[in-house]
């Protein structure tokens, strides 16, 4: 029942229980895919083209139900287009990422811990419930399945997973993350810890019916300052970054998983666990698929929680001041992408290795920990996976994800989940894993991030869609990776595709609104949802501004001019009144100012402030156009004569990190 591939309908985020997003439609295939076109495009919002849209549609008897940046809800006929109805949102905006239909309702959040059920045929409101006390509900697609209703929660100190009553809302049960005293898994954490621990599980779980067990992925522990601080959460910290299998019907645990133990890293595999039925050394298994921000799947017995390929503990550095716990566990089949940035020298390819590390800063691997130094890691806590959709193909027996390269610098000098190094490249790809064996069939670098919201969907013509930030939605070769078809949507696209049917017409949809994740306002907005078919006509959308793949410097810019085309190093600096900070600072934001605007030709100066305890300096990144170490007091100039943008940042610390634009 759970692993029933989409048809007719595309009834829930994820295609069906298993997380699977694959359909067996096949009327879209490679030899007629270069015919696909758009059959009608519907701006939900009427033309909005700001907010957070992670919402991905589903279809049901012909109708596609969507929420919007604004969290308003609207049913869509899936053949017109035509706006059925529309639920107005009254308790303000925030973060969802889809509705759940069934029993004649839709189910969706409200903003204050709000789930609503809507009547499915005219968008009215049958019930609204408020479930305080176990966490924000929000940043999740709800799920139902068999009159129940299964709610994530994210963003808290302590947070559960719960199991509403689909008819009234009541609470069935509820699963910590963070268990509480008497409870399974408490006693992995050092005294009272638990109480901040975390541990949310923010993205939607699978539901296996036949085992009764429903498969939920916990976030990382956070503790007491921050989640890079575990030095008074001694512990494995239970069930931070766990796959968790509970009884679908009591709450009770039936067993778990960790794949990180007493993590530092907010490096969390909180991804929509994927099940499969599949043969694992000629013997049929049933699996559950986990794993996204560290590059690795862990590959499980959905019954057991076994792993029938081999995940071993191996030993990794310690530091007893955060409490390390010893070893990790990594699959013997290794990684599907780098753990360790590569060190790529200055000067040559730009922008080179996509994992290429940004100079100055210590580097580590994997699980390396960190104190008051920054330690650059790579993919990083918002590269791997992370909470994008995963894909499993019954035909060609892979599992798909698109990925992100967004190396991460943690220490307990950095706020809330560590500092995503300005001047870096945030790319990313897709690789197609064997489920059977947990090899990599093919991997394909892309020019984007697609580690967020950026789902995939495989049909059983081997094909696979996925939609990119710059508003591109893609069709690959799902046995190759070879691109077959693209289509500009308009706005960044951080939802999945899906397929359904009506009345004998198959179609491709997908919802292009966007997000700010990971590059932030640059990334297009919109709010519209397409339709596709075979033979339709509607013209592209127009091409949008590209989102910037750089992470860029801390302040906006100012004119040389205005600072007589001169930096100084290790002050901060404000442009409303063009003051450079009186105290020496290492933040990210200790150039003064930060981001330059010169035309071709100028020189610029760059000045580590007299008043500087030490020897500062300014490394110049990829290009390798300079790399200097001053004293305090000494400057070094140098002038730019090509247009683009050039970065450098400070050997003495490297957090401080600026850009010349040249224009």
């Amino acid at each position: 029942m759970a692993l029933i591939p989409g048809g007719r309908d595309f009834p829930k985020v994820g295609g069906n229980l298993g997380n699977q997003n694959y359909t067996a439609l096949d009327g879209i295939r490679r030899g007629n895919v270069r015919e696909l076109g758009a059959t009608w495009v519907n701006r939900i919002e009427g033309g909005l083209s700001s907010g957070n849209s992670q919402s991905t549609a589903v279809a049901v008897d012909g109708v596609l139900y969507i929420e919007s940046a604004l969290g308003n809800v609207f049913a869509v006929d899936g053949a017109t287009g035509t706006t059925k109805w529309v639920y107005r949102q009254t308790r303000g905006s925030l973060t969802r990422r889809g509705v759940a239909v069934g029993d004649g309702k839709v189910f969706t959040h409200g903003k204050g811990n709000w789930i609503i059920a809507l009547d499915r045929d005219t968008g009215a409101v049958v019930w609204e419930r408020q479930i305080d006390g176990y966490g924000n509900m929000e940043k999740v697609a709800v799920i139902f399945h068999d009159g129940q209703l299964f709610c994530g929660t994210a963003d808290g100190d302590r947070a559960a997973g719960l199991s509403l009553d689909a008819s009234n809302g009541d609470l069935i049960w509820h699963f910590w993350g963070a268990p509480g005293t008497g409870e399974i898994g408490n006693d992995t954490w050092e005294g009272d810890s638990w109480q901040t621990g975390g541990c949310t599980p923010w993205i939607h779980p699978a539901v296996d019916p036949d085992l009764g067990l429903v498969y939920w992925a916990f976030g990382n522990a956070r503790g007491n300052r921050s989640s890079q601080d575990g030095s008074e959460r001694a512990g494995q910290n239970l069930f931070s970054s766990s796959l968790v299998a509970i009884d679908m019907k009591t709450g009770a645990y039936r067993w778990h998983f960790q794949s990180i133990h007493h993590g530092i890293w907010d490096m969390d595999n909180t991804m929509a666990p994927v099940l499969a039925d599949v043969r694992i050394h000629g013997r049929p298994r049933k699996i559950v698929i986990y794993g996204s921000k560290c590059g690795m799947y862990y590959i499980l017995d959905r019954e057991t929680g076994e792993a029938p390929l081999g995940i071993d503990e191996i030993p990794v550095p310690q530091d007893p001041r955060q409490k390390t716990w010893p070893t990790q566990p990594f699959p013997r089949q290794g990684p599907w992408t780098e753990t360790r940035p590569v060190n790529q020298r200055n000067g040559t390819s730009v922008p080179g290795h996509p994992a290429r590390a940004v100079p100055n800063y210590r580097q580590g691997a994997l699980y390396t920990p960190h104190w008051d130094e920054p330690v650059l890691s790579i993919p990083g806590h918002g590269g791997g996976a992370d909470w994008n959709h995963q894909s499993f193909s019954h035909s060609t027996g892979c599992v798909y994800t698109g990925f992100g390269y967004v190396a991460a610098a943690h220490s307990l000098t950095e706020s809330s989940n560590g500092l995503r190094p300005p001047g870096e490249y945030q790319t990313g790809g897709i690789v197609a894993v064997d489920a059977s064996t947990n090899r990599v069939r093919w991997k394909k670098n892309m020019p984007h991030s697609l580690a967020h919201g950026n789902g995939m969907l495989t049909t059983a013509t081997d094909l696979l869609f996925i939609g990119q930030p710059d508003g591109n939605l893609l069709c690959l070769d799902a046995r190759t990776g070879r691109e077959q078809w693209r289509f500009q949507c308009g706005a960044a696209i951080s939802s999945s595709p899906i397929m359904y049917e009506v009345d004998g017409q198959q179609y491709l949809a997908v919802y292009a609104g966007g997000t700010s994740i990971p590059y932030g306002d640059s990334a297009p907005r919109g709010d519209l949802l397409w339709a596709f078919k075979i033979g339709g006509h509607v013209a592209p959308a127009p091409t949008p501004a590209p989102p910037v793949i750089r992470r860029p410097v801390q302040g906006g810019p100012v004119q040389g001019s205005a600072v007589a085309n001169t930096v100084v190093i290790g002050r901060t600096y404000t442009p409303a009144t063009g003051t450079i900070g009186a105290t020496e600072s290492t933040a990210v934001n200790a150039m003064a100012p930060t981001h330059l605007r010169v035309p071709a030709g100028t020189t610029v100066t760059f000045t580590n402030h007299a008043g500087n305890a030490g020897v500062r300096g300014v490394t110049q990144f990829f290009e390798g156009l300079f790399d200097v170490r001053l004293a305090p007091g000494e400057s070094y100039t140098h002038r730019f004569r090509k247009k683009g943008e050039y970065f450098y940042n400070d050997p003495a610390s490297p957090r401080s990190t600026g850009k010349i634009e040249v224009y």
